[in-house]
């Protein structure tokens, strides 16, 4: 007896080791910890700091030529406690160079000479901007005098560059309609666990920006409209006032107005008949800027409210080729979008004042604004949209390393397009749909890419292993522990980390600490299983014995990966019962587990199904086994 109580014991013990195991922190993520700039409850620590800029920008854009010319006036705040000596401009456009590194090749209409600086002023001072041949996306510059901690640098820069010929996140939808993002020079992230930000942008791998303030003059000639991200500052001098006023109509208006038309545009009405306009935006405490300009895309505005509680609004607008039928509905998609997205999942009121889809080549989001194509099929255009807005929250509200760790936004933008398609289609073909498109090609590619841990960093990942990483796999983590916490619990908690970080910079410990505080448990032993391990998803019967009260279902892990699945079983009469397990079933023992069925009857059949949580290997998920 006293071997077996130290036995139950030390298994006891074992238990608890189990659930409060910490999770393995990169050494500079450590250090951050360390320094008390990162807080093991979740928090920023008490020591956190983030800094910041503030750009005052003018671009002038003359379609057909496709130069942009730039200037921007930035000042840039140290908040960090380290003196800086050398700053890191981030130029994205030079993606387009015939030197850049990309993670797939590219056709000659893509390739373009760069950005060139024009002037470089630091401080008043006129510098020499020379190029670092080690450099491409980004490129550091040495300050005559370091900036101190709570000091300030303002610069000056004068640039211009050819927008490609091929559209892909920016560039030429057509001669006459270009879409800019990355157009600026800009600085790179400083922040507290890797100082400077040096990722080069491979095309591929997406954003990590500080939050600004930014001022966005646009230059263009008479006749063009430009969208962009913030607030048009100045709609009755750039438009005619009877186009003015249907603008400032749709901004708390229910009804979806045509404030451009075919018609209206082909006789030049709509905009004012100066020889060159100024379209003026103004967004503060956001992560980017991007702008759209053409001649001849109509548009589309309404409002939607996205804050029942206040009534607050946001205008929601689609700029497209009126030929695009599906865009017709875009705005329609775009406000039941922001309203689900505002009281369902997340359920946060969307953060920002409008949200405007651009009709492009990309499915690209970026602060307030989309770049998406156009589709035969309105689900997927409706899907597409959603997706993209989505990211309103992850990355642009959270301040999310994208480059490093992707999961934390596509996962989540994934997550919240499956709830959202509960409502608009049922559960059956939304989790069809989420299969087709997130699931089924984890499950199919037994590549080494596919079972890396989804906390291994986007730059040293590649091919269908980095896409399963940072959309299908997180998200179907993220949708355990909503399974296994239920939902009140799961959104609360995912509520205190929003709540927690939005504004600022969350890493993947951020988020994984908050959730354990928010929802009161330590889920250390199921982040460890889905995030930190080389596990993958399948599940197989083992043996089904009879037992004094029923039955006893052997289940196996063989992937070793902690997911839900229902037990489908049969009996002799034909009747059937479901029994749902949720991930918490693996706490104990991630290898194997023996689950009850308390019945009287005899078991036909045993069979495991993991719906969305789908098998490497279903040919073992039914006892007995089919032959």
């Amino acid at each position: 007896m006293m071997y077996r109580l130290l036995l139950l014991l030390i298994l006891g013990f074992g238990a608890t080791a189990v659930n409060a195991q910490d999770l393995y922190k990169p050494r500079d993520v450590e250090q951050a910890y360390k320094k008390g700039t990162r807080s093991l409850d979740g928090r920023p620590g008490k020591n956190y700091w983030q800094n910041r800029a503030r750009y005052n920008i003018t671009i002038s854009a003359r379609p057909p030529e496709r130069t942009i010319r730039g200037t921007e006036e930035i000042t840039y705040f140290n908040n960090s406690p380290d003196s800086l000596r050398t700053l890191l401009f981030r130029l994205i456009v030079n993606i387009h160079k015939p030197t850049a590194v990309r993670l797939s090749p590219e056709t000659e209409d893509y390739i373009t000479s760069g950005v060139h600086i024009d002037s470089f002023v630091v401080n008043g001072q006129t510098r020499k901007w020379v190029e670092n041949p080690n450099y491409n996306t980004v490129q550091p510059v040495r300050l005559a005098r370091a900036l101190g901690t709570k000091d300030s640098v303002r610069m000056t820069v004068k640039w211009h560059y050819d927008v490609s010929e091929k559209s892909n996140r920016e560039g030429m939808i057509d001669s006459t309609t270009y879409f800019l993002a990355y157009f600026y020079p800009r600085i790179s992230v400083y922040d507290d666990y890797q100082g400077w930000d040096r990722t080069e942008f491979n095309d591929a791998l997406e954003f990590y920006n500080d939050f600004n303030d930014y001022t966005v003059n646009v230059q263009v000639p008479k006749n063009y409209i430009v969208w962009g991200t913030g607030t048009l500052l100045n709609p009755d001098a750039v438009l005619q006032p009877a186009f003015a006023s249907k603008f400032k109509q749709s901004l708390t208006s229910d009804q979806i107005l045509k404030i451009a038309t075919p018609q209206d545009l082909e006789a030049e009405r709509v905009t004012a008949q100066n020889a060159m306009n100024t379209w003026r935006f103004k967004a503060n405490n956001i992560s980017d800027m991007a702008v759209g300009l053409s001649d001849h895309f109509v548009w589309d505005a309404s409002s939607v409210i996205v804050d029942p509680a206040t009534g607050r609004r946001a205008s929601v607008q689609a700029a497209y080729n009126d030929t695009s039928a599906d865009y017709h509905h875009v705005v329609r998609f775009a406000k039941e979008g922001l309203r689900l997205l505002s009281t369902t999942w997340p359920g946060i009121p969307y953060p920002f004042e409008k949200t405007t889809i651009f009709q492009g080549y990309a499915g690209m989001e970026y602060p307030m604004m989309a770049n998406d194509e156009t589709y035969a099929d309105t689900t997927f255009s409706k899907f597409v949209a959603e997706h993209e807005i989505a990211h309103s929250y992850m990355p642009f509200y959270m301040g999310i390393n994208e480059t490093r760790y992707g999961f934390m936004d596509e996962g989540w933008a994934t997550t919240f397009e499956l709830l959202l398609n509960y409502i608009h289609m049922g559960k059956e073909k939304a989790e069809e749909f989420y299969k087709q498109f997130r699931v089924m090609s984890w499950v199919r590619d037994a590549s080494a890419n596919e079972d890396l841990p989804i906390i291994t960093p986007g730059p040293n990942l590649s091919g269908g292993g980095l896409g399963n990483n940072q959309y299908g796999k997180p998200s179907l983590g993220y949708l355990a522990v909503k399974d296994m916490l239920g939902d009140a619990l799961f959104k609360k908690a995912l509520h205190e980390y929003m709540n927690r970080w939005n504004g600022k910079h969350p890493l993947p410990w951020d988020f994984f600490y908050s959730m354990n505080a928010g929802s009161g448990k330590n889920l250390n032993w199921f982040w460890n299983n889905w995030f930190f391990s080389n596990y993958y998803i399948d599940l197989a019967v083992k043996d089904v014995a009879k037992s004094s009260g029923g039955y006893n279902v052997t289940v196996k892990n063989i992937g070793g990966m902690a997911a839900p699945f229902d037990m489908v079983i049969t009996y002799i009469d034909n009747s059937t019962d479901r029994l749902h397990q949720t991930a918490m079933v693996w706490q104990a023992n991630q290898k194997q587990i023996a689950l009850p069925i308390k019945t009287g009857k005899k078991v036909k059949s045993v069979q495991l199904d993991g719906g969305i949580f789908m098998d490497v290997n279903v040919e073992d998920n039914t006892w007995p086994k089919v032959k």
